[in-house]
């Protein structure tokens, strides 16, 4: 009867403005389509140029490069007799449009540019893009070198559909499949039966749950089949594209990728039975819309053969969803593999102190290199590649994780006079039981040495608190022996592979999390500043949960005892020989707290006094009205006072839809008025 189709999407580990590298990669997913019977490949959003060009958009080098990918694709033989899909910027009536090109056999058959702009978040796109009419189509004039190939002077574009032999495929880009007038709705009224999403969706903590919910949705209320392709990896910047290509039909997933991998290419296909999609259409007694119908494109090619009674067709699978642990473990690590392998540096360092956060950040890289182990033993040839390049030895076969770590990974505890023997001892636990190359390194001299300078300059000396200085001083000394530690850690980090005989530097990690950032409780340029950080996007409250994970996961046993000690910078002079500053006391508020408060201020976008009106009534059982408006002006003191840092924190991994990234998620002023008055005024007036 001819009525099974083969379909592919797929995930490219792309990397913007890597021309030679995403032609290969898209080339290899073709290539695999095709082997598994395949007729039509999806790639995801704008896989020619990657996702992350930003400004570069702007630049006509970057159209041109893709007008020249795209003339391989054309005349690789690799793409005949299949139907492929893939997105590059296209410039029309001088206007730029985030496109998806599709063709066959030398031959474009539609340019169809993104209709509903991301512009939320994390997303700029109207600052490079402008969005499309719908159901508007015009005639595109093709640049010279592509008539050359494909003898066409014009091609259509707009937003139409394509119309095969045997069904009819409609394009939604992205964020048309979160918006609240997807086009897939009308598309399924006037006929259309395929719809194919290429997304450029990044990894936040719980956000794949919606991401599969929505792609169910989009058929269960009309029918259908669904594909849905991703990028994958870090793209440049601190999103990390989470892969996970998928295909539905009417309401039940079938097929479903990684979420988290190494490989630089997954395809994922499915064969399915159009009558399925029409039988379910049929018995709902949809009407057909009365908006004006899809321009079609007509293509003498078909996605079904006509003896295909014998094959098999995919049946719904359940979809594997990651703990918020399991994500932490997992996304972060493939983002540090992305940026270590491409940045052309021998590994990290870490300074670790003991604590919670640097732990983290430690077990993140941990289970980076238990990720790069099993993709070596699978057989990946391009992770092994790479891993003989960053260690600088070419027969080098890493066997276990911890042996990987002693090659790539140096972690340093930065003692003071102020640090715990208990602090020294659970870094050394840890470092011993991931395999770290692990320094012991006492900062006393240095601070020694820049306050000799300073007393000898102004004939004063600052002093703790606890020894009768004040707190300006007290805030001093502690801020001196945080930014040592940030010299120091780039010196060892350029000249550590130097002294043991290895060439190379490594690149300094941070360890400050999300909270931490949203309240300014570090020192500006100390030993958070660093190159990456990976658990910047990342509350306290998941860090604790993500290494209690990794005691049973990993078995590091020396977490537990991280885990039972209260959080502390060791700024301070020990008492009795203990430590006496905790964080929490210091802040003034407790990091459960601020996970709270941290989603109000961003996702449910309140001020001051519409965080007290909703604080009164969440906190209730274990505040009264007076402490929750104390809580409330304090959080905004701290905020505003210490925003000025956001604009030099360390890149970081993003992950918490609370992020106060000052670059390009959290767009707020960085000089406040920190006395708040007219708002504070409007809570003490609700207090009384």
């Amino acid at each position: 009867m001819g009525r099974k189709v083969t379909l592919a999407t797929c995930s490219l580990d792309q990397w913007a403005l890597d021309f030679d590298g995403n032609l290969l990669r898209i080339l290899h997913s073709i290539k695999l389509a095709k082997s598994r019977g395949a007729k039509y490949r999806l790639g995801p959003e704008l896989d020619i140029c990657g996702y992350g060009c930003a400004d570069h958009f702007h630049e006509s080098d970057t159209q041109l490069h893709c007008f020249e990918v795209l003339q391989k694709l054309l005349e690789s033989p690799e793409t005949q007799d299949i139907i492929c899909d893939v997105g590059m910027p296209v410039m029309h009536h001088n206007v730029r449009y985030n496109c998806r090109v599709l063709f066959l056999n030398k031959k474009i058959l539609l340019i169809r540019p993104k209709v509903v702009m991301a512009q939320s978040g994390n997303y700029r796109e109207m600052r490079w893009f402008s969005p499309w009419k719908e159901r508007r189509v015009d005639e595109y004039f093709l640049p010279r070198m592509i008539q050359q190939v494909t003898g066409q002077v014009t091609v259509p574009f707009g937003d139409c559909v394509l119309s095969t032999n045997d069904t009819c495929i409609g394009t939604e880009m992205c964020e048309e499949l979160w918006n609240s007038h997807s086009p897939h709705i009308s598309m399924s009224l006037d006929g259309i039966e395929i719809f194919t999403n290429s997304s450029a969706s990044h990894h936040a903590l719980r956000k794949a749950d919606d991401r599969i919910n929505l792609l169910k949705s989009a058929t269960i209320k009309c029918g259908g089949i669904y594909l849905y392709s991703n990028q994958r990896g870090c793209d440049g910047d601190r999103l990390y594209y989470d892969g996970c290509p998928m295909v539905a039909i009417n309401g039940e997933v079938v097929a479903q990728g990684a979420q988290f991998s190494l490989d630089d290419v997954e395809v994922v296909t499915a064969t399915l039975d159009l009558e399925d999609v029409r039988s379910y259409r049929g018995a709902m007694h949809h009407t057909s819309q009365d908006s004006e119908p899809y321009h079609r494109v007509r293509v003498d090619f078909a996605l079904s053969s006509h003896d295909d009674i014998i094959i098999p067709t995919h049946e719904p699978i359940t979809c594997h969803h990651y703990s918020a642990e399991e994500e932490i473990s997992l996304g972060p690590a493939c983002w540090l593999w992305d940026y270590l392998r491409r940045s052309g540096q021998g590994g990290f360092l870490l300074p670790l102190s003991g604590g919670v956060d640097s732990s983290s950040t430690a077990c993140i890289v941990y289970s980076m290199c238990v990720l790069v182990c099993r993709a070596v033993q699978d057989g990946d040839q391009q992770v092994l590649k790479d891993v003989r390049r960053i260690v600088g030895d070419e027969s080098y076969y890493p066997q276990e994780p911890n042996e990987l770590c002693a090659h790539i990974f140096t972690t340093c505890y930065m003692a003071s006079e102020n640090s715990s023997e208990e602090t020294r001892n659970r870094a050394k636990d840890l470092a011993a039981q991931i395999g770290s190359y692990h320094l012991n390194i006492n900062i006393d001299a240095a601070v020694t040495g820049i306050l000799g300078i300073f007393s000898l300059v102004t004939k004063s000396s600052p002093r703790f608190t606890v020894n009768g200085g004040s707190r300006r001083e007290n805030l001093a000394l502690q801020n001196l022996q945080a930014r040592v530690r940030m010299v120091l850690a780039y010196l060892f980090a350029q000249l550590s592979l130097w002294s043991r005989g290895r060439p190379g530097g490594l690149l300094v990690l941070g360890s400050a999390n999300v909270d931490e950032s949203l309240t300014g409780y570090f020192t500006k340029y100390d030993c958070s500043s660093a190159d990456i950080n990976p658990i910047g996007g990342i509350s306290k409250t998941d860090l604790k949960s993500f290494l209690q994970y990794c005691v049973g996961r990993f078995q590091l046993s020396a977490l537990s005892g991280i885990l039972a000690a209260p959080p502390t910078a060791e700024l301070e002079p020990l008492k009795d020989g203990q430590v006496a500053q905790t964080d929490e006391a210091d802040m003034g508020i407790t990091y459960s707290e601020l996970s709270v408060i941290g989603r109000l201020r961003k996702i449910y976008k309140c001020g001051p006094y519409s965080m007290f009106c909703k604080l009164i009534h969440l906190w209730r059982d274990v505040l009264s009205v007076a402490e929750v408006g104390q809580k409330v002006k304090h959080f905004f003191r701290m905020y505003s006072v210490n925003r000025h840092k956001m604009t030099t924190v360390t890149p970081s991994y993003h992950a918490e839809s609370y992020s106060p990234d000052d670059n390009r998620f959290d767009l707020r002023p960085f000089l406040y008025n920190a006395s708040w008055s007219w708002q504070f005024r409007s809570i003490d007036r609700e207090v009384k």
